[in-house]
């Protein structure tokens, strides 16, 4: 909810108390200098001890209820035929309208089944844009990813409200020229992690389902970020605004095959699945569960997380438990507007997005700008945030450097964890570091892995 105040100011309002606290440690920016010299530059290697604010990523630091909290108290510790899988699989089916659950650890477990089953040498997989563990995945196994985002989407200053959306007439193009069946789905990602959590809308998706119907090619939603996306449908397609969230998600849950999730991001938990109606996709994914993950009744999840995501997905149909995330990012990205910080509009989900190319200019990509601001964000305030640019891309097979489409450097904000007076000194320090941004150097690599480069 966002509230006027008398001085005509527009704040987002939490609409929670906190009744369970964590000690916060703030260093000395010596101390935070050190710090990241033995991280090697890399947040990821940072010890959470030396961190102030994480704002490294949303994935399985979301703030629970107190009912998921209650919930994960009656937990049935079973390895076969446990309760708590039933009443996960029960809110499943009725949220989604879904008759088959397949429970996983976490996303990438689940991009590993699929890529696993429908991936081979010659398959071409479109998407309005990839993640880095769904590319790898697809890559590994011979597909390639084909990007096929509107136009709009790399643009960094826009007004358009679902740069998320596939371009349709790509998606015809490209069906007619490899051919449908070297198209083994169409993934859509519900909130485009890499490109500043953009939505797609309704009607995009709709449009899509058009497509592939007349050619007979699936579509596999990647829902991890899909509280976001609906909130985003819900305030900003006009066709929309009557809807429900509950009616949103059945209507994107039907236009999709097969939808998989992180429940580490929706639902507010740890852990995660596919969902799906087809008997012979469920039939075809299901060996590959107990092979990789575990019984098919936890998935490689303990029974208190699959009882705190059961709750945690009812949360998520509640407009107003989904809207904080959006309201404190779009209120992160005005403040960081007023201050002449360069970040992507409008605000998306997921965190807000600094255009680390705009922010060093001075920097040419292969020095990485978004991680070197990333690490000098990090020195200046002790926030810690993800680079998401060119170290976050793989280099192409001739080892070359595959240079991102954009530079950014993500402050995720977690649900129902931060207060204002953090994303405020957050918003102080970057500006700060924005008038003294000539002080920021590049960075290069002395230690590369091949696969996943960027968390090591």
């Amino acid at each position: 909810m966002t509230v006027k105040f008398y001085s005509g100011e527009k704040v987002p309002l939490e609409m929670h108390k906190v009744r369970i606290i964590q000690k916060l440690n703030l260093l000395s920016v010596d101390e935070r200098l050190k710090a990241i010299k033995e991280a090697g530059y890399n947040t990821f290697l940072l010890q959470n001890k030396d961190v102030f604010l994480d704002m490294l990523t949303d994935s399985g630091v979301n703030a629970m209820s107190d009912r998921q909290q209650a919930a994960m108290l009656i937990a049935d510790d079973s390895y076969a035929g446990s309760e708590s899988f039933t009443r996960l699989h029960n809110t499943l089916q009725e949220i989604f309208g879904k008759q088959y659950f397949l429970p996983a650890h976490q996303g990438r477990a689940c991009e590993n089944i699929l890529s696993t089953v429908y991936v081979k040498p010659g398959s071409y997989i479109p998407m309005n844009y990839h993640f880095t563990t769904t590319h790898a995945h697809i890559t590994k196994d011979g597909g390639k990813v084909v990007e096929i985002f509107i136009d709009e989407a790399l643009n960094i200053e826009s007004d358009h409200p679902f740069k998320g959306n596939i371009d349709i007439e790509k998606l015809k193009n490209l069906i007619n020229e490899v051919g449908a069946e070297n198209i083994p789905f169409v993934r859509m990602e519900a909130g485009t992690n890499l490109i500043g959590g953009q939505p797609f809308s309704l009607e995009n998706l709709r449009d899509v389902r058009k497509v592939c119907d007349e050619h007979g090619i699936k579509i596999v939603l990647d829902a991890s970020l899909l509280q976001d996306n609906l909130y985003f449908i819900k305030v900003r397609e006009e066709a929309c605004k009557d809807m429900t969230i509950r009616e949103i998600t059945r209507e994107i849950s039907d236009l999709c095959d097969i939808i998989y999730f992180s429940a580490r991001k929706l639902g507010f938990g740890r852990g995660g699945g596919i969902i799906t109606n087809n008997e012979e996709d469920m039939r075809a994914m299901r060996e590959y569960i107990t092979l990789y993950e575990g019984f098919l009744t936890y998935g490689g999840m303990s029974v208190r997380e699959i009882e705190a995501i059961a709750i945690g997905l009812e949360e998520t149909m509640d407009e107003e438990m989904i809207s904080q995330a959006p309201l404190f990012i779009e209120y992160m990205a005005n403040e960081l507007l007023k201050k002449g910080v360069p970040v992507v509009t409008p605000p998306g989900g997921l965190g807000c997005h600094i255009d680390a190319k705009a922010f060093l200019s001075h920097l040419p990509q292969t020095e990485y700008p978004a991680g070197a601001l990333t690490a000098a964000i990090y020195i200046a305030s002790g926030v810690r945030g993800m680079e998401r640019g060119t170290m976050s891309e793989a280099r192409d097979e001739h080892g070359n450097e595959t240079l991102a489409n954009m530079e950014l450097v993500r402050l995720a904000l977690p649900r129902r964890v931060f207060t204002l007076s953090q994303v405020a000194y957050t918003v102080d320090r970057i500006a700060w570091l924005y008038e003294n941004r000539e002080l920021i150097g590049g960075l290069h690599y002395v230690d590369e892995p091949k696969v996943l480069r960027f968390f090591v």
